[in-house]
């Protein structure tokens, strides 16, 4: 590919280097903060050659191009907008200040919790194998390797607010090792064991706050968010203390004071306060799961992919690692497998029935992507563009949760789904399988009957019908001319008012001035580029000619209006096949020429390129000569 052209078409897309803020890359995606982005030309992205995806999350404007050709893309995008590379953290901090303060406090959840999810992935899955084990050979139970196993298997949990303090405390900017002693602090071993609270024995009082309001000494194991909020009262507090003591005494004063002060606060307020708060929560998302015949989870199936698009889904991690941490049972992975499933098959529905090359190459392997628990290719790249694939697949992740709550599926880790979810489910197999299966198979049969091919929607308008397009003769016919895509006055490419055709800048041809708001194949080939506001297209003619047919001048500006393209980039055209057609009122009206240059664009690959001698032109009348 182009890789300068695919950079200065994005640039332009997204209004300009004046309208960009910072810009990174990953491995897959540019990653873009833009200063407005009512400017940003959402669709012109989307059609750019090479760009495989557009969404908005994080603050970002994310550009899927892919691996091993997005950092050359990226090279020649920032050389073009005149800015200094910028590393993923920069462009995060720069798309973070301009997020309202709720996005901010969600984007923070997902970065404390995700980094943790591997060590949850890896114990959750051992804790799944050894449950089959001890099914299939009982006396496994009690073997030394069981009961080894069995430890490596549940410490993740065990250790739970220590691990979120670590992530916290990186997030937050607090010290890493101070962070987790707050969280040792929660889960001390002088402390009562939270799991071992509840058979109603009375518990001693580690402070009381005169009297009016005791709280007990018991430990924080298998709870979330009081972690978060004490690690984050400790960042709050380091900082202003480094600000505040002299630089010879910080080293001592701050650490002492900031795991004092936090220490005390969070095992007196915070702790027994965001507790009391964090066991509501939980007990709301049971509730609404378990509501009889899976209502609950229905809505919540429909309504996860929407919160994807939102960017706000990472605040579910709280919940699964909650519940895991409670009962060892994540019944909110069920829900997250169903919606992303359901959008895998959506898109794949597309993939299968579109006859659009760039639509196919777009959906089917982002349709794989979500059947693997990675979504945002589907979801951005085809369902959201066209939202009825979306809308289907938030009904198949409805059905599908509610499958799952019905059958009881539960998984012993988070952050895995998809296909890759049945190693976390082995309890709940066949209930799990039930509900990939529902999920799927809704979602793809109503992503086939809703979505609308492209190719399938043409509709020739009144003044479309080509019973009066009469090809010349097949003995007439001469595949060195190019015959008049267009009915109207042939004027010379010199008598163009644009400087670029009448240069013949992008090559030898000639205009006509259109008496009638059609444009037709003059030829048999295929459709080598449309452009998204369809003012011109591009042919490859199937005796070599390459073409280009611009319908007005300066008419992009249009931005589509008053246009419509009746085939797709990549499609097979016959001779006096109507390609586009346009509302010449309404053009004009707007103060827009309607000559249309018919250019050659490989002319060097001829000796001689004119005007054919001709004042008007029917359709299919000879308008260019061409010589070898």
């Amino acid at each position: 590919m182009d890789y300068n052209k695919c950079a200065s078409e994005i640039l332009g897309a997204i209004g300009g280097k004046d309208n960009l803020a910072s810009a990174a890359h990953c491995a897959t995606r540019l990653r873009l903060v833009i200063a407005d982005n009512s400017k940003v030309k959402k669709s012109v992205l989307e059609s750019t050659d090479g760009v495989k995806g557009v969404f908005e999350a994080a603050g970002q404007l994310q550009i899927i191009i892919g691996t091993g050709t997005v950092n050359k893309v990226y090279d020649e995008f920032i050389a073009l907008a005149g800015i200094e590379a910028a590393s993923k953290d920069d462009v995060k901090k720069a798309a973070a200040a301009r997020s309202p303060w709720y996005k901010r406090a969600i984007k923070s959840l997902g970065d404390i919790f995700v980094p943790i999810i591997p060590a949850i992935v890896a114990t959750g899955l051992l804790c799944g194998l050894l449950g089959c084990l001890s099914k299939a050979f009982p006396d496994i139970a009690d073997t030394q390797i069981y009961a080894l196993l069995d430890i490596f298997s549940n410490a993740a949990l065990t250790f739970l607010p220590i691990l979120i303090a670590v992530s916290a405390a990186k997030i937050f900017g607090a010290n890493t090792y101070l962070g987790a002693v707050i969280g040792m602090i929660m889960i001390h071993p002088n402390l009562i064991n939270a799991w071992s609270v509840g058979d109603g024995s009375d518990l001693p009082t580690l402070w009381s706050w005169f009297g009016l309001w005791e709280i007990h000494a018991t430990g924080y194991q298998g709870h979330v968010i009081p972690v978060v909020i004490a690690v984050l009262l400790l960042s709050v507090i380091e900082k202003w203390l480094h600000k505040k003591v002299p630089e010879m005494f910080d080293l001592f004063v701050t650490p002492l004071v900031s795991v004092l002060v936090t220490g005390f606060l969070t095992m007196t307020v915070i702790g027994p306060v965001f507790s009391q708060i964090e066991s509501w929560v939980l007990s709301g998302a049971q509730w609404l799961i378990s509501i009889p015949f899976g209502i609950g989870s229905f809505i919540m199936g429909a309504a996860y992919a929407p919160t994807v698009v939102a960017g706000v889904h990472h605040m579910y991690n709280a919940i699964e690692l909650s519940m895991l941490a409670d009962n060892g049972k994540n019944i909110w992975m069920p829900i997250a497998t169903a919606a992303n499933v359901a959008q895998g098959a959506a898109a794949l529905a597309v993939a299968l029935k579109t006859r659009n090359k760039k639509i196919k190459s777009k959906a089917l392997p982002a349709s794989l992507s979500a059947f693997m628990g990675i979504t945002e290719p589907a979801i951005f790249g085809v369902n959201v563009r066209f939202v009825k694939p979306l809308i289907a697949g938030m009904i198949g992740g409805a059905c599908g949760a509610a499958v799952a709550s019905m059958t009881n599926v539960y998984a012993t880790a988070n952050g895995v789904t998809g296909i890759f979810g049945f190693l976390i489910t082995t309890d709940s197999f066949v209930g799990y399988l039930l509900t990939f299966a529902v999920a799927a198979g809704v979602a793809f049969a109503l992503s086939w009957f809703m979505h609308k091919d492209p190719a399938d929607e043409e509709q020739a308008a009144p003044e479309t019908t080509q019973e009066d397009i009469t090809p010349a003769p097949a003995a007439e016919y001469d595949d060195s001319s190019v015959y008049s895509p267009l009915k109207g006055q042939a004027v010379l490419l010199a008598d163009v008012p644009d400087e670029t055709f009448a240069a013949e800048v992008l090559g030898k041809g000639a205009a006509v001035e259109p008496s009638e708001g059609r444009v037709i194949a003059p030829a048999d080939g295929e459709v080598s580029t449309l452009f998204d506001t369809h003012h011109a297209i591009g042919l490859t003619l199937d005796n070599g000619m390459e073409l280009l047919i611009h319908v007005g001048i300066n008419t992009v500006e249009l931005n589509g209006e008053g246009y419509t393209a009746h085939v797709s980039e990549g499609d097979r055209v016959t001779r006096g096949q109507t390609l586009i057609t346009f509302d010449t009122e309404l053009i004009r009206n707007k103060g827009y020429k309607l000559i249309t240059p018919v250019i050659v664009t490989n002319a060097d690959d001829y000796s001689e390129v004119k005007m054919a001698d001709i004042k008007n032109t029917g359709f299919l009348d000879e308008l260019i000569k061409t010589a070898k």
